[in-house]
């Protein structure tokens, strides 16, 4: 287990040594000589090539990827510390085969960090796999997702130490992007921790009554984390299923910022969709992910991170509107208060809605495909008032090529709310408060 690795001085060794040497890297992950010394710059990097041997023999399933990590970081030092290269250690690191619960990995690749830090530091982690058997028997009869891993933090070095809960090989620092990745690996614990520090400050600041289920659901960490691996697994899925007219995760498309926050909605509301009809066939977990979906769609998202082109802040707006429109939330004498029941009933609905705008995409033009997804957000949330992309039949110049009609999108195109503008100004503090959170800390 992970955790008894934590304390093993190999580990302790290793977290501070790569502390060291990420403190002289350049924003493309290559070492300022200049600053450290290209003699000092070799010990560190011998002080973490040595510690990686000494703790490979607890992790022997990963005893390709450990071998040929070794061999990529020889090869930076021997290079010069130039912009890292470790497309040969991650093409062996492989933690979706035969995932197991509890099985751990240690982790050392130069990367950047979404939701945390953009330079590609060198970073070390100490992690542990989430698959209990209920799990594994809905992937395996069900929802069918073999690059799924969801997994738990032990320990990590400064990258980790920020909001981002997602571990992708998209993320890795390498000479040439690979033909194909196999796995993308999601903190469970740190989102189910964050979700519950968040929604509770939110229910308290804006005095909602909560069903019991929910408040059981927000006091008990572990049963949070169940909820989130089965809204990540089917949500994961889902970016390749369906009547997709793009596809903008995995082709790595241009397009204005709504476009993702459709797509990412479009996800949610398919699990959410799902969680029902799996609550209605018994299972226990399915119930949480509805509330899970809901209440963090509608507090965290619209409030976390800057305001340009912010995609998951916009569908949660989008959700919150939708669902204020037609009368299952309401804010009344400085109270919010939601018809659960009708809530379900309507998150459904605009899950619907969004289907049949990707069915309808499928014969459009692109440029067309985009203005109509404007047009969809637009009928629940204002437009800046300056956006050209809202009088896009006018005031756009189509003899453009997409790529510089998507530069027209203004930072904030769809800004928020007053009720959202009140809000993160009071829920801005916990949100930030959640940095580096993780289950332990929750428990």
């Amino acid at each position: 287990m992970t955790e008894d690795v934590r304390q093993h001085p190999a580990w302790l060794r290793l977290r501070e040594t790569v502390s060291d040497l990420r403190a002289h890297q350049r924003t493309d992950g290559s070492v300022d000589l200049g600053s450290i010394g290209r003699e000092r710059a070799e010990a560190l990097l011998g002080t973490v090539r040595t510690a990686v041997a000494e703790l490979a023999p607890s992790f022997p399933h990963d005893g390709d990827y450990l071998t040929a990590l070794d061999k990529d970081l020889a090869r930076w030092a021997d290079d010069g510390f130039g912009v890292p290269d470790f497309l040969d250690s991650l093409t062996q690191f492989q933690p979706s085969r035969g995932r197991a619960d509890g099985r751990g990995h240690l982790v050392v690749f130069a990367m950047y960090t979404q939701n945390g830090n953009p330079d590609r530091n060198l970073e070390a982690l100490l992690i542990h796999e989430v698959w209990p058997e209920w799990l594994a028997a809905l992937e395996a009869d069900r929802y069918d997702n073999p690059m799924f891993v969801p997994i738990r933090f032990d320990d990590f070095t400064a990258g980790y130490d920020t909001h981002s809960a997602v571990l992708f090989p998209e993320t890795v620092s390498v000479r040439e992007t690979p033909s194909a990745y196999t796995w993308g690996a999601i903190f469970c614990d740190r989102e189910a921790a964050r979700f519950r520090q968040v929604t509770n400050a939110a229910a308290d600041i804006l005095r909602l009554d909560l069903p019991d289920q929910a408040r059981a659901l927000l006091s008990d960490q572990a049963r949070c984390e169940e909820a989130f691996v089965l809204w990540d697994l089917i949500h994961d899925r889902t970016h390749s299923h369906g009547d997709l007219p793009f596809d903008p995760f995995m082709i790595r498309q241009r397009q204005p910022f709504w476009m993702y926050g459709l797509e990412e909605l479009r996800c949610d509301l398919t699990a959410f969709r799902e969680a029902v009809r799996l609550a209605d066939e018994g299972l226990p977990q399915a119930e949480d992910v509805q509330y899970a979906v809901l209440f963090d769609r509608l507090f965290r998202f619209p409030v976390t991170g800057n305001r340009v082109r912010n995609y998951d802040g916009l569908g949660g707006q989008l959700l919150f509107a939708y669902l204020h429109k037609n009368g299952a939330v309401r804010w009344t004498d400085n109270r919010l208060s939601i018809d659960f029941d009708r809530a379900r009933e309507l998150t459904a609905r605009l899950g619907e809605e969004i289907q049949r705008f990707y069915r309808d995409g499928i014969d459009r033009p692109k440029v067309v495909h985009w203005i109509a997804g404007h047009e969809l957000v637009s009928r629940y949330l204002s437009a800046h008032p300056g956006s050209k992309w809202a009088r896009a039949r006018e005031t756009l110049d189509f003899s453009l090529p997409p790529r510089e009609l998507v530069d027209e999108v203004l930072p904030d195109e769809f800004p928020l709310s007053m009720f959202y503008e009140t809000l993160a100004k009071k829920l801005g503090g916990v949100v930030e408060s959640t940095r580096g959170v993780t289950g332990k800390m929750s428990a």
